[in-house]
């Protein structure tokens, strides 16, 4: 009887490593099964510009229910944008009472060097979870799956994001190629909000940089302000912040969005709760070659790029672009001049944090940033800009395009050879 046990000991102690090794073998793959994500338009922008003011927040009247209806092409939109910033390909396909979600995720492994995972969302009554998953071809339970989703989320968003959801979500119904959420705003959730997008040792942060920006144009001639004027103070606060132990990509992505919401004429109590508390900067108009919106084209692709490393800060710009020329100011290659220049001078920030500090804290002038927008067609209505340039992705636009890359390419800041003047 005990060499019995001793036998079945053993062969527990073997065999268990060798199943799980098994098991590891056929949730892992060598190829991803999600390979692509959904391409990034102006008119899917627009569309998701549009859901957002639809149902923005300030709009809400006490704690009324409300309900957003959106595309399941919208969905898969969405669910492609926030899978590349995790680093991962993602698709949903919603079917009638359930979606479908795939995801690929890279993951080094003897095994492969992906994790296919599948599952179904099924229709649900306050939050939804998770069925019928499974990782490559091994099924995982849903006590297993959900649990882990769970966590997931209360790392990104600590735990008050579950149940904020909770406290909030009343329903989830998927029908005619639609998701249905029914939801009751609650007064306290704005202030939620704020405090998982910000945590409180980033809102420190941006604190810190907004009371540079009330320093700084405390002391500034009034007038009109060169973006540049303001931007260098700042980044010498980053590379300051950085010595004292901060992370310089941190640092230089809290100055990028504090100087981007200052010039854009927005309170950081958009972000920030408490920032309503904070001291008041002066109002300046920044500029960028002599013009206010070339500064705010700038910032936002800067900022944008800073803080999702996506092509999102072109397709925005050019949105943009096209919306003027069907009716606003006009196509304007200048403004996709200072948006590209914009994108180049946020990557920079974040690619190469320390070295970015060293130069910029020089001082910087604005033909280090921001090429010359000479000869460069502007206001131009849609007509116009169909005429004489095609169209977006024609050969004459992109010949525009790529002279406006050449002359990006030859300012100072993206050229590490050339000194800052």
């Amino acid at each position: 009887m005990g060499r019995r046990v001793t036998w079945i000991v053993v062969a527990l102690l073997v065999c268990a490593p060798l199943v799980g090794l098994a098991v590891l073998s056929l949730a892992f793959s060598a190829e991803p099964t999600v390979t692509g994500s959904s391409t990034l338009t102006p008119d899917l922008v627009s569309r998701a510009e549009q859901l957002l003011r639809q149902h923005n927040p300030r709009r809400a009247r006490g704690e009324q229910v409300r309900v957003a209806e959106i595309e399941g092409s919208d969905v898969n939109l969405m669910a492609s944008y926030a899978a590349r910033r995790l680093g991962m390909a993602a698709t949903v396909e919603i079917g009638e009472g359930r979606a479908l979600v795939r995801a690929s995720v890279p993951a080094r492994s003897p095994f492969g060097n992906y994790l296919n995972v599948t599952a179904t969302v099924p229709e649900s009554t306050g939050v939804p979870h998770l069925t019928h998953v499974t990782a490559g071809s091994v099924p995982v339970p849903d006590t297993v799956a959900n649990w882990a989703l769970r966590s997931a989320v209360r790392r990104w968003y600590h735990q008050d994001g579950e149940q904020l959801a909770a406290d909030m979500l009343r329903s989830v119904t998927m029908r005619d190629g639609q998701l249905r959420l029914e939801y009751q705003w609650r007064a306290d959730a704005a202030d939620r909000m704020r405090a998982l997008a910000v945590p409180s040792a980033d809102a420190e942060r941006l604190r810190a940089y907004h009371e540079r920006i009330v320093a700084v144009v405390q002391t500034l001639p009034a007038g009109r302000l060169s973006l540049v004027e303001l931007l260098a103070p700042l980044v010498r606060l980053a590379q300051e912040r950085s010595r004292a132990g901060g992370d310089p990509v941190v640092e230089n992505r809290a100055a990028l969005i504090a100087v981007t919401f200052y010039a854009n004429g927005l309170g950081m109590a958009a972000l920030v709760a408490d920032a309503e508390r904070w001291p008041r900067a002066r109002r300046r108009t920044l500029v960028l070659s002599g013009r206010n919106d070339l500064a705010k084209h700038f910032l936002v692709s800067a900022v944008l790029t800073a803080t999702a490393g996506t092509p999102l800060s072109d397709v925005v710009g050019l949105s943009k672009e096209l919306d003027d020329s069907r009716g606003g100011s006009g196509f304007s290659f200048s403004d996709l001049a200072a948006d590209r220049a914009g994108t180049a001078f946020g990557a920079m920030a974040v690619g190469s944090g320390q070295r970015f500090q060293e130069r910029a804290a020089q001082g910087m002038s604005e033909t280090d940033v921001m090429p010359a927008i000479d000869g460069l067609a502007d206001n131009l209505p849609e007509a116009e800009f169909l005429q004489r340039f095609g169209g977006v992705g024609s050969a004459e636009y992109n010949r525009v395009l790529a002279e406006i890359d050449a002359r990006i390419a030859r300012c100072a800041m993206y050229r590490p050879e050339q000194p800052l003047r």
